[in-house]
C-alpha cells in the first residue's frame, strides 16, 4: 500500500484497524489486525457538496441537492464503491507534516454526515441516545470538521483508532468500527473498570478502562465516583498502569475531573493505609506531578519503539451562553446549530494551562508523545451537547426535570453521532500517518 500526500479537498474512504484500548487510555495491540472496509459514497467527479450555512435564531437555511443530483451522487458513489473495491494498490493520501488539523472551520455536509445512525449502533448507552431520548432535531449531526490548509487522509484501507478521551468518545469509535462487523463475531460487555468489545474473528478488543486522574485516586470506581472531596495520588500510579503496559497504542487524557475547584487534595500517606490527611495543591502544580508521573511510568514500562503514545486535549463545557452573545439562553439547553463566527475569540472556561503543562512534560520528559489539540473546534459546538436528552443517575430525565435546564442540562458529553466522532478522525490521521 503506497502513502502520498495531500493538501486538497478530497472525500475519504474510512478504513479501520482498531486493537487493544486500556485507561484513561486506549490501548491497542498490532497482533490482531482488522481492517473493515468501509466504503463512503460518494461521486467520483466532484467534490463535498459544501452548502452556504445562513445562521438564523436557533435553525438554519441551507442549500439542498436537488433530487435529480441526489439520485446521481447515490448511483455514482455505488459505482465508484464497486470500482475502487478492485483496486489493489490503492493509494493512501495523508496531510502534509505540517499540517494543522485544528485549524479550520465546521462545514454543513448533509450528504456524509453522520459517518453513522444513531438507532443502527447497538452499543450506544442511554446518557448519549439524544434522538432517542427525545430531541427533536438532528441538525447537530451534520457538520463536518474542514481543516483549513489541508484535509484528512484519502484511500481504501485506513487505520482508524478510537481513544478514551472519555467514556463518550470511546462509544463513538465503537459505533463506527461495529458497522463493519456482522452482530455475530462482535460482542460487549460492559463491566468496572473495564469494558469490552470483541470483534471475534480477529481475536482482537476494544477496551475503556475508567482511570480519570490516571493516577490513584479516591474516585476510582466507576459505579461509585460522585465524590465532592476528591483526593489523588500523584506520585501512585502501577495499580492502573499494569493494564496498560502491554500495548501498541495508548491514547490518555485528563482533563474534566480536575475542574471542581482551583486547587486539587493530594493524600499525605497511602488509601491502603486508611490515610485520612491532605494537603490543598493549585491544580496546575498537582497537574504537573500527575503528569511526570506519567512519563516517568511510560519510560519505565513501556517499550516506547514499538508503542505510540497521544495524549487528547481537553474537551469543553458550555455552560454560560452569554460567552456566545445568547444572555437570555440557559447554557447549552436549545441550541441547534454551532457558533457561527469562526473569528469570535471563545472563552469557554477551558483551562488551558493544564494542555501547556501536557506539552511542556512531554517536552522535557523526551517521550514520543503526540498532544491532539481538539479544544477549540470543538469549543464552537454548543448545539451538540445531549442537554437535557439524557440520563440523571442512571434515569432518563423526566418531563419537569427537561422543563428546568439551568439544573438539569448536561452541557459536557456530546450526542452521538457527533463531535467524538471528529476527534476519533484525529487521532486515526495522526496514526496512519506515522505508520
Amino acid at each position: 500500500m503506497k502513502y502520498k500526500k495531500i493538501c486538497n479537498n478530497s472525500p475519504f474512504i474510512i478504513a479501520f484497524i482498531i486493537l487493544l484500548l486500556l485507561s484513561g487510555a486506549l490501548i491497542f495491540t498490532k497482533e490482531f489486525t482488522l481492517i473493515a472496509k468501509i466504503t463512503l459514497q460518494f461521486p467520483d467527479h466532484r467534490p463535498f457538496q459544501e452548502t452556504e450555512i445562513i445562521p438564523s435564531g436557533n435553525s438554519i437555511n441551507q442549500t439542498v441537492l436537488h433530487e435529480e443530483e441526489e439520485e446521481e451522487t447515490k448511483i455514482n458513489g455505488i459505482k465508484s464503491g464497486f470500482e475502487e473495491n478492485d483496486k489493489e494498490d490503492e493509494d493512501i493520501e495523508l496531510p502534509p507534516e505540517g499540517c494543522d488539523l485544528s485549524k479550520g472551520k465546521w462545514v454543513f455536509d448533509n450528504i456524509t454526515r453522520p459517518l453513522y445512525k444513531e438507532q443502527e449502533c447497538g452499543f450506544l448507552t442511554s446518557q448519549l441516545t439524544c434522538i432517542r431520548n427525545g430531541r427533536p432535531d438532528t441538525l447537530y449531526q451534520n457538520w463536518r470538521w474542514q481543516p483549513k490548509d489541508c484535509s484528512f487522509p484519502k484511500g481504501k484501507k485506513l487505520l482508524f483508532v478510537g481513544d478514551s478521551v472519555n467514556r463518550n468518545q470511546w462509544e463513538s469509535m465503537v459505533c463506527l468500527l461495529q458497522s463493519a462487523i456482522p452482530p455475530e463475531k462482535k460482542t460487549w460487555k460492559m463491566g468496572a473498570p473495564l469494558s469490552v468489545l470483541t470483534i471475534q474473528d480477529y481475536n482482537a478488543t476494544v477496551e475503556f478502562y475508567w482511570s480519570p486522574f490516571l493516577v490513584e485516586s479516591n474516585s476510582d470506581d466507576p459505579r461509585n465516583h460522585s465524590i465532592s472531596k476528591r483526593i489523588i495520588m500523584p506520585e501512585s500510579i502501577s495499580k492502573h498502569g499494569i493494564n496498560w503496559q502491554h500495548a501498541d497504542f495508548l491514547v490518555f487524557n485528563s482533563y474534566i475531573w480536575w475542574m471542581n475547584s482551583p486547587t486539587i487534595k493530594v493524600l499525605q500517606g497511602t488509601f491502603d493505609e486508611g490515610s485520612v490527611k491532605y494537603d490543598e495543591i493549585q491544580r496546575s502544580i498537582a497537574y504537573e506531578r500527575v503528569l511526570r508521573t506519567w512519563a516517568q511510568w511510560l519510560q519505565q514500562n513501556v517499550n516506547l519503539n514499538r508503542t505510540s503514545v497521544f495524549f487528547i486535549g481537553m474537551s469543553p463545557v458550555h455552560q454560560e451562553s452569554s460567552i456566545w452573545n445568547d444572555p437570555d439562553g440557559i447554557a447549552c439547553a436549545g441550541e441547534t446549530t454551532p457558533i457561527s463566527n469562526m473569528s469570535m475569540a471563545l472563552d469557554m472556561g477551558t483551562d488551558r494551562r493544564l494542555l501547556d503543562v501536557v506539552a511542556k512534560v512531554i517536552k522535557t520528559t523526551k517521550i514520543p508523545a503526540k498532544l491532539l489539540d481538539v479544544t477549540t473546534l470543538s469549543e464552537y459546538r454548543k448545539d451538540a451537547h445531549t442537554s437535557v436528552y439524557s440520563i440523571r443517575q442512571g434515569k432518563l430525565l423526566t418531563p419537569e426535570q427537561k422543563a428546568d435546564p439551568a439544573t438539569y442540562a448536561d452541557c459536557l458529553h456530546w450526542c452521538l453521532p457527533g463531535v467524538p466522532d471528529t476527534w476519533n478522525e484525529f487521532l486515526y490521521t495522526r496514526i496512519i500517518s506515522k505508520s
